[in-house]
């Protein structure tokens, strides 16, 4: 396939070189003379372990030139993909001058070429930005609507420097949004050699994915190092704390816990983390992100909150008390800090979660469930049914299969407000349904 790729800086040139390899007649266009000579005399324009000589070979081959004729490059290739920078302007935003260049260049050269074109954005761009910003530039400079000889992607990339190379051809996955029905089909045979599975989603979700990506690598790095520094406060080695930490791959590093939904609660994750911060207190250590962390939790409760009392005082049928599906532990559970406002704030309230037996409550639970809502026995529902007859909102915190049914069939207009993620009352409750989170 003839490709012409736009950018030559580290994504760029890292991309250019391997779609080379690949098989692919890659033509680089950037408006730096300097790097468009380095290309075309087959030296790197960046430092990378290996590009240099792999470079060197494309270009001796004849599968990588460079210029800076934009034009010249999109009449005479097939796909033209985006690698332009796009760096933090003064608010702290992104800066997409370059990214919007780009694609009107494309969409003028677009006029004067016959056939069919795609479009893939390399580039990182915050969610939104290719169909909010750049579909409308591209169809009023191409005079071409997307789907109509014209395909735009977005392929966000995630290549470290310093692996890069490797990170493109092992990559865990390789994630195409695309604005039409055909864009995914020519992103895939791109990458047709790559032994890497392509998931196919929404430009939006691909956008995202590329953003919380990173963002969440950032928060490891800081988490290691706040608790890296309490550690050695206490004269701990954190090297050794993490190294065993990071043996337990059913949670520590894994899926779990990465789900949007309420906010946690329990018995254990509240008290340690408080612990772990007045530690750091009291060792004059700053943990400023730890520290925010039962701060971010309080205000997901306050959403949850907003969700129910934007619909006015309404009586609401509360589903799940207990902090965590399948048990019956209330102990700084989330839902009952929810309950506990609603009722503060005046809303009647009917409460069913079946593992919740009042009389089989002992110890600390029954005393904490005694002080935060004395007269729970009053609101607890003996079934589904019963807790959501004559409620005007529903509130999903936890409901096991059985619950759910229930809701499904005798649900008759009220508010739902999932916390927990139902697809199926999402079809049920249409435009009544509202998640926290999605």
């Amino acid at each position: 396939m003839n490709i012409s790729l736009f950018g030559l800086g580290y994504v760029g040139a890292v991309t250019a070189t391997c779609f080379a390899e690949l098989g692919h007649r890659v033509t680089g266009v950037d408006v730096n003379r300097g790097k468009v000579d380095l290309i075309n005399d087959g030296k790197a324009p960046v430092v990378e372990p290996e590009l240099q000589d792999r470079i060197a070979a494309v270009v001796e081959g004849g599968m990588l030139s460079a210029t800076q004729d934009a034009a010249a490059a999109i009449l005479s290739s097939d796909v033209s993909i985006v690698c332009v920078g796009t760096p933090s302007d003064g608010s702290g935003g992104v800066s997409l001058d370059a990214v919007e260049e780009v694609m009107a260049q494309i969409g003028t050269a677009l006029r004067s070429k016959g056939g069919s074109h795609a479009v893939v954005i390399r580039s990182t761009v915050p969610p939104g930005t290719t169909e909010s910003r750049l579909v409308p530039i591209l169809e009023a400079e191409s005079r071409r609507r997307i789907g109509d000889e014209l395909e735009l992607c977005c392929n966000p990339e995630f290549l470290r420097e310093g692996s890069a190379l490797r990170d493109f051809y092992h990559a865990p996955f390789n994630i195409v949004g695309s604005v039409s029905e055909n864009g995914p089909l020519l992103v895939e045979e791109i990458y047709r050699d790559v032994q890497a599975p392509v998931i196919r989603t929404s430009c939006g979700i691909a956008e995202a994915v590329k953003y919380v990506s990173n963002t969440y690598h950032a928060l490891k790095i800081t988490f290691a190092n706040e608790v890296g520094s309490l550690l050695k406060a206490k004269g701990i080695d954190s090297r050794r704390v993490t190294e065993v930490f990071c043996q337990d791959r059913q949670l520590n590093l894994s899926g779990a816990y990465l789900l949007p939904g309420f906010a946690f609660g329990g018995s254990c994750l509240p008290k340690d983390t408080r612990a772990l911060v007045r530690l750091g207190r009291t060792s004059d250590v700053k943990l400023p992100l730890l520290e925010q962390i039962l701060v971010s939790n309080e205000a997901h409760l306050e959403r949850a909150y907003k969700l129910i009392s934007g619909n006015g005082r309404r009586s609401v049928a509360l589903f799940g008390l207990a902090f965590k599906p399948n048990t019956d532990d209330l102990r700084e559970s989330p839902l009952v800090a929810l309950a506990e406002r609603l009722i503060g704030k005046g809303y009647p309230i009917r409460i069913f979660d079946r593992h919740v037996q009042l009389s089989r409550l002992t110890g600390k639970n029954r005393d904490f469930i005694e002080r935060e809502i004395p007269h729970l026995e009053s609101l607890m529902a003996p079934s589904p049914e019963s807790a959501m007859d004559g409620m005007e909102i529903i509130v999903v915190g936890h409901a096991g299969s059985g619950e759910i049914a229930a809701i499904e069939k005798h649900y008759d207009g009220q508010l739902i407000v999932d916390l927990a993620g139902s697809g199926s009352l999402q079809r049920v409750g249409g435009e009544s349904y509202h998640g926290i989170c999605w």
